[in-house]
C-alpha cells in the first residue's frame, strides 16, 4: 500500500465500523481520526467544552433544505452561513490531517471532502439486520434495529445536506464491506490486500 494512503470510513450504525477503523489503523500503524476532528474544528470557530451530546448534535443536526440550497462543493471552503460553518471547519481539518500523512478517518463526510485526493480510498461498512440487532443489544445499550436505523437516517440526512449525494450509495465509495459473516480482523486484512491490489 502507498505510504501516504488515506482511508475514509463511513458506516451503518451497529455494524462494527468504528472497531474496524481501529483495527485498520493499528495494522497499518497510522493515526485514526474521528471525534478529535470535531473538537479541532470547534476550537477553530472559538467553540469550547463540547460534551458527547454536543458532538452528537453537531454531527446529526441539519437545517431544512430550501430552494436556495447549495451543497458543499458549490461554495468550496468559504465560511458562509453560520449553519454551515462547523461543517466547513471540519472539512478544512480533514484536508489538513489527510495532507499531513497516512491515516484512517471515520465519518465526518471525509469520503466526500477528499474525493479528489490522490491515494484516498473510501469504504462504506454495512451489516445485515440480524448482526446489527445483536450488536445493538450487546454493544449499544440494548438499541433495537429500528433505533439503529433512526440514527442512520440522521447520518443520511446530514450527508445529503452537505454533499448533495446519497449516503451509502455504492457509487460514492471505492469499496463496500459487509461485516455480518467474518471477523473484523479478517475483514481488515482483506481491505488492506484489496487496496494493495488496486492502488
Amino acid at each position: 500500500m502507498n505510504s501516504n494512503t488515506v482511508i475514509t470510513i463511513s458506516r451503518q450504525y451497529g455494524c462494527g465500523g468504528r472497531e474496524l477503523a481501529e483495527i485498520l489503523a493499528k495494522k497499518l500503524n497510522v493515526k485514526l481520526y474521528d471525534r478529535q476532528i470535531v473538537h479541532i474544528a470547534a476550537a477553530k470557530l472559538g467553540i469550547n467544552d463540547l460534551s458527547e451530546q454536543d458532538l452528537l448534535d453537531l454531527e446529526n443536526t441539519v437545517h431544512p433544505l430550501t430552494l436556495t440550497f447549495m451543497p458543499f462543493h458549490s461554495f468550496g471552503t468559504r465560511m458562509g452561513e453560520s449553519s454551515r460553518g462547523m461543517f466547513l471547519s471540519e472539512a478544512s481539518v480533514v484536508r489538513k490531517l489527510a495532507n499531513d500523512g497516512p491515516c484512517v478517518i471515520l465519518g465526518r463526510c471525509a469520503d466526500y471532502v477528499l474525493e479528489d485526493m490522490p491515494n484516498h480510498f473510501s469504504i462504506f461498512v454495512c451489516a445485515n439486520d440480524e448482526y446489527r440487532e445483536e450488536r445493538g443489544r450487546t454493544v449499544y445499550d440494548g438499541k433495537s434495529v429500528i433505533e439503529l436505523n433512526q440514527e442512520d437516517a440522521k447520518r443520511a440526512e446530514y450527508y445529503a445536506y452537505y454533499t448533495g449525494k446519497e449516503w451509502g450509495n455504492p457509487k460514492n465509495y471505492d469499496l463496500i464491506v459487509n461485516t455480518s459473516n467474518a471477523s473484523l480482523d479478517k475483514i481488515a486484512d482483506a481491505i488492506i490486500e484489496y487496496i494493495n491490489t488496486v492502488k
